[in-house]
């Protein structure tokens, strides 16, 4: 009885180092570490004007009058972040239709009625604003846009209720400086071959602005 007492005290005495090492291996560490690399990313900011003029030129559609340059001026009011309006005029020159170019002697219209000129007034909603990322430190702001409105056409010596649906992509260099990427469809009914016709006239344009 003795010895089995002495048994049990000898395996309680050995076992009271054991508990006190294992607390000493076993100390609580952060698994992640607190400092953490950031990186510093220049983001342009808008500027907080809200007037926007721009210059703009690509290729317009005229149906049935082949594809042409255009070139025009944008002038904008931005009345709140996410809508605007917008003021357009622009420029081109048709060219000959199919039928003058097979024909080869029949003038359709003449130098004068070719010209081809519109101004239009939309209103405009921004959406998906968002950042281009050009390099590992340099993020400018972005968004897409659609713009509906009305305005009036004037080609072939008559003048023409023209409305127009748009949409576009604008990236903001700087604070005041921005590039735009835009579509436009201007439509409008004329009488040019004896019978009335709608005509879907696409634009695509590059353009430039800046903010004031």
């Amino acid at each position: 009885m003795a010895s089995r007492i002495q048994r049990i005290f000898l395996a309680a005495l050995a076992c009271l180092p054991l508990g006190a090492n294992a607390q000493q291996d076993d100390p609580l560490e952060p698994i992640v570490g607190s400092d953490i690399e950031r990186r510093d990313i220049d983001e342009d900011m808008l500027d907080s004007e809200n007037f926007e003029i721009g210059v703009y030129g690509g290729a317009l559609g005229i149906e049935d009058f082949g594809s042409n340059a255009v070139v025009g001026v944008s002038l904008a009011y931005h009345i709140t972040e996410d809508f605007f309006f917008e003021a357009i005029y622009g420029v081109s020159e048709a060219q000959k239709t199919s039928y003058e170019l097979l024909s080869g002697a029949v003038e359709f219209l003449t130098d004068d009625q070719r010209e081809y000129s519109y101004y239009n007034l939309s209103l405009g909603y921004k959406l998906f604003p968002g950042q281009a990322f050009w390099s590992e430190n340099t993020a400018f702001n972005t968004h897409f846009y659609v713009t509906a409105g009305g305005g009036n056409t004037e080609f072939a010596d008559n003048r023409y209720a023209t409305y127009s649906l748009g949409a576009g992509y604008k990236i903001y260099f700087t604070d005041w400086f921005a590039l735009d990427i835009g579509l436009r469809d201007y439509m409008f009914s004329h009488e040019l071959f004896g019978e009335p016709r709608d005509t879907n006239n696409f634009e695509g344009r590059l353009g430039l602005s800046v903010f004031f």
